[in-house]
């Protein structure tokens, strides 16, 4: 089979350049640059270019329907949730041979949007954080006064459109009022409405899934045994473990709700104060850490490739206890930790400090490296001489 892959710089790719490149099809990827992590693989039979998809959104699917065409693609597989939106926006572009395994643009946009999410999730009877849906900076002010601090401030949608590009939001915390309105002030009209969450201290847990229409295909779970930042974000080291129960029924349900196709990470807190799972969010496309659940022994771009040629494939089986580190990320968040402390990097009371992170850094057991493969060296040359130049 014939597969191009986008966002080329991202490690998703990267990890699904390998895998599937290692089952004999051939790869193309597409990206803004070369070399990328995943145009420099052994696994890459060539490179296509393309605009910034954030900034020319419609050159960008030009380009990927263009590399479609000119190659003989059989498969498309958008690692990104802005390429995920607007590839699946534009699917009646594509040649008709092309498989684009993700469910119509509507419903991955309702995957993207926090508020509908949640909202669904109330209507499910899944949990939730006390929350307020605000579509004004007074009804920020307003619902602060109801939840009380501390609080988390969120956009809607992670990626926001706005003229004729896309704005990247991110997760902001407030202690108080007086921070609470200097982390709104400068939010841009595009990202109402926004979220206003109290703040769950605890875990991370997620679910990663992929569905057909016949239900969900395969689950894998993992434990963040760091993020970056370290406040809360991507994880940097990762452990396989068995889903919870609880985490795993939940976001089959709003999966199915969705009428989702393809592959998901639903994400969840769980709440120190009694135990109890809270959502976060849905992300409708490939993680970061993909490169786990493939070493674990859950290859989900290769089941997608059995959905794409209308095979069902087995439920895979998975061993536990496995982890894989992004060797450079969890430098930087141990650099986080050391430079800037508990307070100025806002980190939950539950967090370990700064000499047990220090010491924590050098334990490798069991352990593998996610960029780091000797039989494919190139991507982590280049990721260290960017690190080692401040591209970070």
């Amino acid at each position: 089979m014939r597969i191009l892959v986008t966002d080329s710089d991202n490690r998703s790719a990267l990890a699904t350049v390998r895998t599937l490149g290692q089952r004999g099809h051939t790869i193309f990827v597409a990206g803004e640059q070369h070399p990328s992590l995943a145009s420099v693989s052994r696994h890459c039979a060539g490179f296509v270019p393309y605009p910034s998809p954030n900034q020319d959104p419609d050159g960008f699917v030009t380009a990927v329907v263009a590399a479609c065409a000119q190659h003989g693609i059989d498969l498309l597989l958008p690692m990104t949730e802005v390429s995920t939106l607007l590839l699946t926006a534009h699917r009646d572009r594509l040649p008709e041979r092309v498989k684009l395994p993700f469910p119509a643009a509507d419903t991955v946009a309702a995957a993207a949007d926090k508020a509908q999410v949640l909202t669904l999730a109330q209507q499910l009877g899944v949990p939730v954080p006390a929350m307020r849906i605000c579509a004004t900076p007074q009804e920020v002010r307003a619902a602060a006064g109801e939840l009380g601090f501390p609080l988390v401030i969120k956009a809607s949608r992670s990626r926001v459109r706005a003229g004729g590009g896309w704005l990247s939001t991110s997760v902001r915390y407030a202690t108080d009022a007086a921070s609470l309105d200097a982390r709104v002030r400068d939010f841009p009209a595009e990202v109402y409405p926004v979220l206003l969450q109290e703040r769950i201290e605890g875990p991370g847990v997620g679910v990663f899934l992929c569905c057909d229409e016949s239900g969900v295909v395969a689950s894998f779970a993992h434990r963040r045994l760091r993020e970056k930042p370290p406040s809360g974000g991507v994880s940097v080291l990762s452990e396989s473990v068995l889903p919870d129960p609880a985490a795993l029924e939940q976001a089959s349900r709003l999966l199915a709700a969705l009428e989702w196709r393809g592959v998901a990470m639903v994400e969840f807190k769980r709440d120190l104060r009694d135990g109890s799972l809270r959502l976060m969010e849905i992300n409708g496309r490939f993680w970061g850490s993909l490169q786990l659940a493939i070493d674990a022994g859950v290859d989900f771009p290769a089941l997608l490739v059995d959905i794409a040629q209308g095979r069902r494939p087995a439920t895979p089986a998975y061993r536990t206890g496995v982890r894989t580190r992004w060797l450079l990320g969890d430098l930087d968040a141990l650099i986080t930790v050391m430079l800037r402390g508990r307070k100025r990097a806002n980190l939950p009371a539950s967090h370990p400090g700064r000499l047990r992170t220090l010491l924590r850094f050098f334990s490798m057991r069991q352990t593998r490296l996610e960029l780091e493969r000797c039989d494919d060296p190139r991507p982590a040359k280049l990721a260290l001489k960017r690190w080692l130049s401040g591209q970070r």
